[in-house]
């Protein structure tokens, strides 16, 4: 375990935790320079709002299923391996499609099955790397809540800086010059994780447990389902980060580039944006991780959850320029920025090291549910409502959700430190363990 006061003990060992920061970083600023690329690649190449939402439905509804179905999966074949498979085949599908492009044979159709294939890689390779953090933390001598407050702002950082980067590549560059940026990010991440969990155990295949077939498959599944549908905190912190992501998904694949266009001056306003909220958060996530610890994680996290959801969609619905969203963008950030690391120490706290990656992986696919039809489903009501009407729905919306916290009894669990982890209501693989860290936090 960590040693008191975040102090390193003897024989401590932080390289592999640096390593996966570093991979995660890059990896996550290839994932922003997507979030700049893609969109404006669909409407420079469709011209059509609702077709860019259905290239952000086809990328979105792969990562639930690959979530829902890849929590056994990670375990048995190695949280390296995965990690570094995940990176590799999202490089060559992003890749693909400004090759194919060029060479003049690339059809909308094309784009939706790349985008598909990188989005069905994407959530294992994130579990892997993000399921690490407890293990990694222990073997650096750090505490669990400052290295999940540090992987989140490494994590902010990098997103900070690809949208940055990404906006103004598109706008100089184009977006397919962008998607190969991408692509080798992809590269970078899958050999630095390669070359750092080489020999460390926790990113090795698990083959303690009984052999693999299907009937042992749906246990380890079910196993991980009924132990987060178990627990009412859990349960809740899915249900609305669900709903909320979905909401987020509509803002950066198709109501923020479609108002950059319209009204900012085109993707380098849009990558400003986002890199000022990205920074923001950074901020956050750096503030929360000093003191945050000080206060009641469910007001702040009611707190920052109001600040950065419905204020964005309204400043875009009253506002045509960027000086008035930049400073919703501060505040927005700033409250986004506490949210992953009260979730991700929660989740920490709650669930058995044994069942870590089948919890991770259907807790995953439960924040991601709503999210391929966030885009799908805005891109058709801006075609039918307009731009300013829907902006103005997804706030209320976003804003109802978001008092969740400070309605429902069962989030007080979030400034209580459980005695033990809920039970699960499958009989486990191996002696049930003492309570410990596990968990995938929301995706903000």
């Amino acid at each position: 375990m960590s040693a008191p006061g975040g102090k390193q003990p003897h024989g401590a060992d932080r390289k592999p935790l640096f390593t996966v920061l570093t991979a995660n970083s890059i990896s996550i600023a290839g994932n922003s320079l997507t979030l700049i690329g893609v969109p404006w690649f669909a409407l420079e190449t469709t011209g059509s709002p609702g077709k860019a939402g259905f290239v952000a439905f086809c990328a979105a509804l792969p990562v639930v299923l690959s979530a829902i179905a890849g929590g056994p999966v990670v375990d048995r074949i190695g949280r390296r391996r995965v990690g570094i498979v995940s990176d590799v085949v999202c490089g060559l599908a992003l890749a693909a499609i400004p090759v194919l492009h060029h060479a003049g044979v690339l059809s909308y159709w094309m784009l939706c099955a790349l985008m598909g294939v990188n989005g069905l890689f994407h959530a294992p390779g994130e579990t892997a790397r993000y399921v690490l953090v407890p293990d990694l933390a222990e073997r650096a001598g750090t505490p669990l809540a400052r290295a999940a407050s540090l992987y989140d702002a490494v994590s902010r950082g990098a997103r900070m800086g690809g949208a940055a980067l990404g906006g103004v590549l598109v706008a100089t560059v184009g977006a397919d010059t962008v998607l190969l940026v991408d692509a080798a990010t992809f590269a970078v991440s899958a050999a630095l994780t390669a070359a750092g969990l080489r020999r460390f155990a926790a990113a090795a295949p698990r083959r303690d447990g009984p052999p693999l077939s299907a009937a042992r498959y749906r246990a380890d599944l079910r196993e991980g389902y009924a132990y987060l549908f178990g627990d009412r905190l859990m349960l809740g912190i899915m249900l609305m980060v669900m709903l909320t992501n979905g909401l987020a998904l509509s803002w950066s694949s198709v109501l923020l580039p479609l108002h950059a266009r319209e009204h900012l001056g085109g993707p380098a306003a849009q990558g400003l944006l986002v890199a000022v909220f990205a920074g923001c958060a950074l901020t956050g996530a750096l503030l929360y991780g000093a003191v945050g610890h000080r206060f009641p994680r469910r007001w702040i996290f009611t707190v920052g959850f109001v600040l950065t959801g419905a204020p964005l969609f309204v400043a875009a619905a009253l506002t045509e320029t960027v000086a008035p969203l930049l400073v919703v963008a501060v505040t927005a950030g700033l409250g986004a920025g506490v949210l992953n690391p009260i979730l991700a120490t929660v989740m920490y706290e709650r669930v058995p090291e044994e069942l870590r990656s089948r919890v991770a992986g259907a807790s995953t696919a439960g924040v991601l549910m709503a999210t391929p039809l966030g885009g799908l489903v805005t891109g058709l009501v801006v075609e039918r409502a307009g731009l300013t009407a829907t902006l103005l729905g997804v706030a209320a919306l976003y804003f109802l959700v978001t008092l969740a916290p400070a309605v429902f009894p069962a989030w007080r669990g979030l400034d209580a430190k459980p005695a033990a982890a809920p039970p699960s209501r499958t009989e486990p693989s191996t002696p049930a363990p003492a309570p410990g860290p596990a968990g995938t936090p929301p995706r903000r």
